[in-house]
């Protein structure tokens, strides 16, 4: 499908189940796309605990083509986050998605520009999670954020694991909580690891989109 994003028209995968308690919008990493074998899997798993998934390209295809090469849009914070702002009004804005709380998956890059949303929406997004992220890049955004948020990172992704320590410290979020995944590496390649990362995001987001959902008009 497709997804009005300000300016732009966004490629989208949209999957709602049955008697969905809310939904849970991806925020692709570097190079990344809606396409992600990894994302996919995660998604899978969160409709299986009956939550809603939009794996969103936040690129066009033409800025797919130019990153290619200059790879310096995937580390535009600012559009990409723009681009999350926009998909999550867009989904308030239609029928079948309007009334479900949202919440953010967000990857590498995607995860600082998920954070920035956050903090922009304070009223919209009920929960964020972060998979081998940099909530580090949402600089300043950290203290505004409110929605309860879940960094995950691997044991083995050392300088990351620093970076998301410093970005804990920073977030304002009552709720806060770093993981570390034992002996997975930055892209959690390793058995068992991507399994850990869903069933930790599963647990987040049912416990908190089913509360921001009780809480809709």
């Amino acid at each position: 499908m497709q997804v009005q994003a300000g300016e732009v028209t966004l490629e989208a995968n949209l999957s709602i189940p049955a008697g969905a308690a809310g939904l849970v919008l991806f925020a692709h990493g570097s190079g990344s796309s809606r396409h992600s074998s990894r994302n996919r899997y995660v998604a899978e798993v969160l409709q299986q605990a009956g939550l809603a998934t939009l794996l969103l390209d936040l690129l066009t295809t033409d800025e797919e083509a130019e990153d290619r090469y200059s790879a310096h849009l995937r580390f535009d914070i600012g559009l990409l986050a723009r681009r999350v702002v926009g998909a999550t009004r867009w989904l308030k804005q239609s029928g079948e998605t309007a009334k479900l709380a949202v919440g953010y998956f967000g990857a590498s890059t995607g995860a600082g520009a998920a954070l920035v949303a956050a903090a922009e929406l304070p009223d919209l997004v009920a929960a964020v999670v972060s998979r081998g992220g940099r909530p580090d890049l949402a600089g300043p955004a950290l203290a505004r954020v409110r929605a309860p948020t879940l960094l995950i990172v691997g044991g083995r992704d050392v300088p990351v694991i620093g970076l998301n320590e410093d970005a804990l410290e920073k977030l304002a979020a009552p709720e806060k909580q770093l993981v570390i995944v034992p002996g997975a590496t930055h892209l959690f390649e390793e058995p068992g690891t991507l399994e850990e990362v869903a069933r930790l995001a599963a647990g987040w987001f049912t416990g908190h989109l089913l509360q921001g959902s009780a809480g809709e008009a």
